[in-house]
């Protein structure tokens, strides 16, 4: 899992606005640095990674709320969430079929046809998954999601 990044210049002293500023700033960065490359099938850590980073985002959204004006930042949130949903009906399959690769290399070799029949079903919903979060990333860039969090940093950040 990528590790967060320290939000520069967040101190303690700092009016809240300001801080709420920086750290969406900081998180909108790397959900959208996470994106890159996540309709990879092959490298489900990349999935995880931006599943992670919405979380992430979610919640200092949520913790900052107040500093942000009310009808721009319950669309940007909602948008956030369309994504997490999106990453997970990605995410689940990846994890399903991670497990069943481990119990099947455990299990005696004539289990392997039912293994693979199941995994056939996961590798179908893994497909599935894909297409319900390329059709969101899409949306993402539609909506224009990163400029409307941005411009959300710099209203709580003109409003400090």
């Amino acid at each position: 899992m990528a590790k967060a990044r320290e939000i520069p210049g967040l101190e303690g002293d700092l009016p809240f606005a300001v801080a709420a500023a920086r750290t969406v700033r900081v998180r909108a960065t790397e959900l959208f640095e996470h994106l890159d490359g996540v309709l990879d099938m092959e490298d489900i850590e990349r999935v995880h990674d931006a599943r992670v980073a919405t979380r992430r985002l979610r919640a200092v959204l949520e913790i900052y709320a107040p500093c942000f004006p009310s009808e721009p930042f319950a669309a940007a949130l909602k948008d956030v969430k369309a994504l997490a949903d999106a990453l997970g009906a990605r995410r689940d399959p990846d994890v399903h079929l991670d497990a069943l690769a481990k119990l099947g290399a455990a299990l005696p070799p004539e289990d392997a046809p039912g293994i693979a029949l199941v995994a056939d079903r996961f590798r179908a919903e893994q497909a599935e998954g894909n297409d319900v979060l390329r059709q969101a990333l899409e949306d993402v860039a539609e909506h224009r999601l990163r400029e409307r969090l941005v411009m959300l940093a710099d209203a709580a950040e003109a409003a400090a």
